[in-house]
């Protein structure tokens, strides 16, 4: 599967990766604008992602700003909705203006920050990413 981590923290990144690697290789963006390109490069080539990891405040543009033109881009290139990227915004906020722009922008689900590897599990097999908890490991 094809995945994509934008998180600006290091650690954050480390763990996200570590935890998804058995899904897949994910692709590493530190900001938004790193996000934007990078799905704009896997749409051209005609292999989009499966799932992207999307931090909310992230340098140069902000999760939500990159969020809205992922789902432009997909638009663009096609996609129906139910092939489209699942989008998972982490954020250290709970503001609930933030998450309601997320879930308006149509982002999949919104996760708070510390991520834990059974939370990040059980969101990946509400959104079917993986079959089970018990299969995810």
């Amino acid at each position: 599967m094809k995945i994509l981590v934008a998180e600006d923290d290091f650690f954050s990144r480390k763990l996200l990766n570590k935890i998804l690697s058995s899904l897949g290789e994910a692709d590493i963006a530190a900001s938004g604008k790193e996000a934007l390109a990078a799905v704009k490069a896997a749409l051209d080539d005609h292999a989009h992602y499966r799932l992207i990891c999307l931090d909310v405040m992230m340098p140069q543009m902000d999760g939500l700003t990159a969020l809205q033109a992922i789902r432009h881009l997909e638009s663009q290139a096609g996609l129906r909705e139910e092939n489209r990227a699942k989008i998972i915004m982490t954020t250290a906020s709970s503001d609930r203006k933030k998450v309601l722009a997320a879930a308006k922008a149509g982002c999949d689900a919104y996760l708070i920050k510390p991520i834990t590897k059974p939370r990040l599990l059980e969101e990946l097999a509400r959104l079917g990413i993986v079959a089970a908890l018990a299969d995810a490991g």
